[in-house]
């Protein structure tokens, strides 16, 4: 234990460099790809039923592989289902150039794209939560993923307009091919530079089945108090979220104007946010307690969820949307970093595989609540609501007893020491 801990001592700087270097390479083409064909969808179809078809095909895969692909996570190498994952979408999304350039250019074939990117996604998410710590010395954690949530901040604010721009000067294929080669480069780059030691369970001979192993983990959450108030408190959250997170292109266009640049500012005022908040939650690292960062961060986006009802000036409501992408990466930083610390790490992927289920099925439950009801009531009511409820659950968050003595720094070896001597 005490080799591999040196190992990540000595190596974390190099590897992680290497490691977001090549998910931000990955990232940025497959985000160019989902703005093209989103794009393209609604520009050749003007259908809101075939938007719809298309966001489902890329949510519902991962919903369903994300408990699976997180037994993967705890029984298999995690940088190769990394890998696996990039290949997989790099595959397909080059077959697809390919049959678009063969004069194949079916509606439903960017369904199937869609459906095959989200299958990739599945595999991913839960496996890149769980091998983080296996880089990271646990007291940087909150640093990197603090950094990890600037760059792709970033990367959702420059991807919409490097691919309208790429859209306009070229083809969807030569984008397809732009998503081949960043790929590539990803795998590439952590199959023959980056060195990660395989986590325990990966190297022993797995003598259970995998519905055992997903049993187990679910066993692991049911018998973990701080995991299931913290789950809870996230499926409650999420569906919260909803109408901030879908309804405010919607209320842009009926209060203040349907004009395309307003619809690109909140755009970007959100991701400036996300920015802005990635790296002061790097630098600042939170209060010394995960949950009282998480419950402070949940306030500014309800304040802001409710300002966004009521503000009557567009460039004030720009203010609190940015507001609300600064609180983003302040409270899922600290989340992250508190199951990476928390959970054994057998159990890591598994957990994050729950997670994973969470986040891509609470925020369309949400929708299918306040979607049909923002026909009736007025989307100001619904954000001025909402955000009521999530000031609300922040502080239910921040005065219950299990997750803040969770949210408590973990004691330091020293500190462990000195304990155990008195």
């Amino acid at each position: 234990m005490s080799t591999v801990k040196n190992n990540i001592e000595e190596n974390w700087l190099r590897n992680i460099i290497l490691f977001l270097s090549s998910q931000t390479i990955s990232l940025f083409g497959s985000s160019l790809v989902q703005y093209a064909i989103m794009w393209h969808v609604t520009l050749t179809t003007g259908s809101g039923l075939m938007m719809t078809l298309y966001i489902i095909c890329g949510f519902i895969p991962t919903f369903i592989l994300s408990p699976v692909a997180g037994v993967w996570a705890d029984r298999y190498n995690r940088k190769m289902l990394i890998i696996i994952a990039d290949g997989l979408i790099a595959i397909s999304t080059l077959i697809l150039a390919i049959l678009f350039l063969m004069g194949f250019e079916s509606i439903w074939l960017l369904f199937v794209m869609a459906a095959i990117r989200a299958f990739g996604t599945g595999i991913q998410t839960p496996a890149v939560g769980a091998i983080l710590p296996q880089i990271v010395p646990k007291d940087k954690l909150t640093k990197v993923n603090g950094i990890n949530g600037s760059i792709q901040a970033i990367i959702m604010f420059l991807s919409p307009m490097v691919s309208a721009a790429l859209l306009a000067l070229t083809s969807l294929e030569i984008i397809f091919f732009i998503d081949v080669i960043t790929a590539a480069i990803a795998i590439i780059t952590l199959f023959g530079f980056l060195k990660i030691a395989v986590h325990e369970k990966a190297t022993e001979k797995q003598t259970t089945s995998y519905f055992s192993d997903f049993k187990q983990g679910l066993q692991y959450v049911n018998n973990n108090a701080f995991l299931k108030k913290f789950f809870l408190f996230f499926a409650v959250f999420f569906v919260l979220m909803a109408p901030a997170a879908f309804l405010t292109p919607l209320q842009v266009t009926r209060s203040f104007g349907e004009d395309v640049w307003r619809l690109t500012a909140i755009e970007i005022a959100f991701s400036i946010g996300m920015m802005i908040g990635g790296a002061v939650i790097a630098s600042w690292g939170g209060f010394s307690n995960k949950v009282k960062t998480m419950g402070f961060a949940s306030i500014i986006m309800g304040a802001c969820t409710f300002a966004l009802g009521i503000v009557p000036l567009f460039w004030v409501y720009l203010v609190f949307m940015a507001l609300f992408g600064l609180a983003m990466p302040i409270f899922n930083t600290p989340a992250t970093v508190l199951l990476q610390e928390k959970i054994e790490e057998d159990y890591l992927g598994r957990v994050f595989g729950v997670m994973g289920m969470i986040s891509t099925s609470m925020m369309p439950l949400g929708m299918l609540i306040f979607g049909p009801i923002a026909d009736f009531i007025e989307i100001e009511w619904l954000l001025i609501g909402t955000g009521v409820l999530i000031i609300i659950l922040a502080i239910v968050l921040g005065r219950n007893k299990v997750l803040i003595e969770a949210g408590k720094p973990a004691l330091k070896e020293s500190q462990l020491k000195e304990k155990a001597i008195q």
